[in-house]
């Protein structure tokens, strides 16, 4: 007998400073993977620094190859350092607003892509 898959994460808002995730509703940031959904404690773009980030880059139980950044309202370019960091750890990154970042995550989660968001919840 085989295992059953395990549940794909899908953002179905992101409103309110929250989102509704799979059916569960979020308060604040939130870290997406594929299978799981989790609060991330950052509430603006300047809280995000390498130790932020720590479990996207571990990405249990997969690895990650991309991660998407939602920055909040507006997209804002993550520091070359983290960037590089990132890049390091085999994780490439693409900022971009948090409702864009929502969509995209959504469509390559569907594809089977090794992905996985990091969401600052907007009002």
């Amino acid at each position: 007998m085989t295992e059953p898959a395990p549940l794909l994460q899908v953002i179905e808002s992101y409103r309110g400073n929250g989102f509704r995730i799979s059916g569960l509703r979020y308060d604040g940031s939130v870290l997406v993977f594929r299978e799981r959904s989790l609060a991330w404690p950052v509430r603006a773009f300047g809280d995000i620094d390498i130790d932020a980030l720590a479990e996207a880059i571990a990405g249990a139980p997969a690895p990650v190859e991309l991660l998407l950044l939602g920055c909040g309202a507006r997209l804002l370019p993550p520091p070359a350092v983290l960037r590089q960091r990132l890049k390091d750890g085999g994780v490439a990154v693409e900022p971009m607003d948090t409702g864009a970042a929502c969509r995209t995550y959504n469509v390559l989660a569907a594809e089977e892509r090794r992905v996985a968001a990091a969401l600052i919840a907007v009002a």
